[in-house]
C-alpha cells in the first residue's frame, strides 16, 4: 500500500465533526453560488469562503504549512520564537498555530493595517510591532526588513518569509489548488486570485496546470502594487501606497510564480470595497475588501463568458478585520467612497479605437525603427519579444544620444537600447492613474491580457481633459 508522505500528510483529513484540535479545521471551505451581484447572462460565479477558515482567512493553510516544514526540517524547536512580517492575515493564523503548539510569536506590520487585526495578533498572545507604509522596500524600517532583523536577533527563532519561501505556493497547491479541483470534478472555466505573496495564485495554478486543466487562472492586483506590471513587463514599476489589504505588494515576491497565471487583471480601491460590501449586504458573505476586488472582476470576466460556464473568486479573509474600516460608512465617507463616481473616466477612453498600436521588435535594426517613428508620426515605440510581449520602450532621444556618441548604428539591434516600460496600466484603471506615470516621464502602455492597446502620452491626456472641460 502507497504511503502519504510527509508533505501530503501535514493537512489533515480528518472529516469528523469533532476535531483533534482547532488545525485540523483548517480548508475544507465551501463553494457558495452568487446571485444578487452578477449581471444577467453572465457565467455562474462561485465564492471560494476562505474566511471561514478558523482564524479567519485563507492564509491559515499557508501558515500552518510552513511551521510544519519547518518543524520537519529541524528549523523550528520546542521554545522557539515564530517572526514574520504580515499585512494580519498570515500573522492570524501563525498566532494560532502558536498557540496550539507552545511557540512564542513576533510580527512585524505596516501602519496602514486595522486596528482589529493588530488587536486580533496581540489577542492570540503575539508581539506586534508596527512600521511604516510609505517607505520604499528597501528602507530598513520596511516592515520586511524590520522581521528579518528581529528574526537573527532573536536566539531559536524561526523567520517565515512568505513573500519568498516555496513553501508558501506548495501549500496551496497541495490545499488550496487540490480543495477546489476535488470541490469541482475540474469543470470550472476560471478562477480570480488576489496576488499579494503570491503564493495563492501560483500554488493553486500549479495544481491545476498539472492536472492538465484548461481553467484560466487570472491573477488580481491592486492600482499601486508592482505584480502587474511585472506581469506584463518582466521588469519592476514604482509602487505607490493603496488602501485595500492584504492585496498587491510593492516588492518583487519569490513565491509568484508568473509561468502558471494565464492573465492579470487590475483593481482600485473603489472597486474593491464597495463590492465588498454588496457581498455582505446583498449575498450575506461578510468577507474582505480583497474578496470585493476578486468578485469585481470575476463578475467581469463571467459576464464576457456568459452562461454555461463557472467562475470562482477567491474571497480570502473575513469582514471582522475591517468593521471600523470599509464596513464603516464613515470611514467610507471621510475617504471618498461613498460619493458617486465621478472623476476623469477610464483609461481606455483615451485609446483610439482606429489608432493602429505602432510596435516594433526587439531585434529590428535602429534604421527600421527611425523609418517607424518617422511613418506614424511618434515620437516613442514599445519593443515587444517574438511572442508579442512589451520588453521595453525606445524614444527618439535615445536613438539620438547613440548616435551621437557613437554608440549606435544603423543596423544596431533596438532591443540593445531600450529602456524598462515605466508604466503599465489595465484599459479599466483610472485616468487618475496616469499622472503618477507621468511625473516620471514615462508614457503609459495600456494592455489589455497579453495584447498592447495603446500608448498614452501627455498630449493625450491633456486633449482628453479639455473635451471634458469643453
Amino acid at each position: 500500500m502507497q504511503t502519504a508522505s510527509k508533505t501530503d500528510a501535514i493537512f489533515s483529513t480528518n472529516t469528523s465533526p469533532i476535531k483533534g484540535n482547532v488545525l485540523e479545521a483548517i480548508g475544507h471551505t465551501p463553494l457558495v453560488e452568487l446571485h444578487k451581484v452578477t449581471e444577467p447572462g453572465s457565467a455562474s460565479v462561485y465564492a471560494k469562503c476562505e474566511f471561514m477558515n478558523p482564524a479567519g482567512s485563507i492564509k491559515d493553510r499557508m501558515a500552518f504549512y510552513i511551521i510544519s516544514k519547518a518543524e520537519q526540517e529541524g528549523l523550528l524547536k520546542p521554545g522557539g520564537t515564530i517572526v514574520e512580517n504580515t499585512s494580519g492575515n498570515t500573522g492570524m493564523g501563525a498566532a494560532m498555530v502558536a498557540a496550539v503548539k507552545g511557540y512564542k510569536a513576533v510580527f512585524t506590520m505596516p501602519d496602514k493595517m486595522s486596528q482589529e487585526k493588530i488587536d486580533g495578533l496581540r489577542a492570540y498572545g503575539a508581539q506586534v510591532i508596527i512600521t511604516p507604509t510609505d517607505v520604499p522596500g528597501d528602507s530598513p524600517d520596511h516592515y520586511v526588513n524590520v522581521a528579518k532583523r528581529i528574526a537573527e536577533e532573536t536566539p531559536n527563532s524561526f523567520y517565515m518569509d512568505q513573500y519568498h519561501s516555496q513553501w508558501n505556493i506548495e501549500a496551496h497547491e497541495m490545499s488550496t489548488g487540490k480543495e477546489i479541483y476535488e470541490q469541482t470534478g475540474g469543470d470550472v472555466d476560471a478562477i480570480v486570485i488576489g496576488t499579494g505573496t503570491g503564493g495563492t495564485v501560483s500554488g493553486i495554478g500549479r495544481y491545476f496546470k498539472k492536472m492538465g486543466s484548461k481553467c484560466k487562472i487570472i491573477g488580481v492586483d491592486p492600482l499601486g502594487s508592482v505584480h502587474f506590471h511585472y506581469f506584463n513587463t518582466g521588469t519592476m514599476s514604482t509602487p505607490y501606497v493603496y488602501k485595500v489589504e492584504g492585496l498587491g505588494e510593492d516588492i518583487l515576491c519569490k513565491a509568484f510564480d508568473t509561468s502558471v497565471v494565464d492573465e492579470m487583471y487590475q483593481v482600485d480601491d473603489y472597486e474593491c470595497f464597495t463590492m465588498a460590501r454588496r457581498l455582505t449586504r446583498e449575498e450575506g458573505l461578510f468577507c474582505g475588501g480583497s474578496s470585493g476586488g476578486m468578485v469585481h472582476i470575476a463578475c467581469k470576466i463571467a459576464k464576457e463568458m456568459g452562461p454555461g460556464k463557472k467562475v470562482i473568486a477567491i474571497c480570502p479573509d473575513s469582514g471582522t478585520r475591517y468593521v471600523t474600516k470599509y464596513l464603516s460608512d464613515e470611514w467610507m465617507k471621510m475617504h471618498g467612497f461613498l460619493e458617486p463616481v465621478k472623476g476623469l473616466g477610464v483609461v481606455e477612453d483615451l485609446v483610439a479605437v482606429d489608432r493602429k498600436v505602432v510596435t516594433v521588435n526587439e531585434d529590428d535594426s535602429v534604421d527600421a525603427v527611425i523609418g517607424a517613428l518617422r511613418s506614424n508620426g511618434i515620437s516613442q515605440v514599445p519593443v515587444v519579444d517574438g511572442t508579442g510581449k512589451p520588453t521595453g520602450i525606445v524614444h527618439e532621444v535615445d536613438i539620438l544620444r547613440g548616435l551621437q556618441d557613437g554608440s549606435v548604428q544603423a543596423d544596431t539591434k533596438i532591443g540593445t537600447i531600450a529602456h524598462e516600460i515605466g508604466g503599465v496600466l489595465h484599459p479599466k484603471a483610472r485616468v487618475e492613474e496616469l499622472y503618477g506615470i507621468f511625473e516620471t516621464d514615462h508614457v503609459a502602455i495600456v494592455i489589455d491580457g497579453n495584447q498592447i492597446m495603446g500608448v498614452v502620452s501627455k498630449i493625450d491626456l491633456i486633449e482628453h481633459l479639455t473635451k471634458l472641460n469643453a
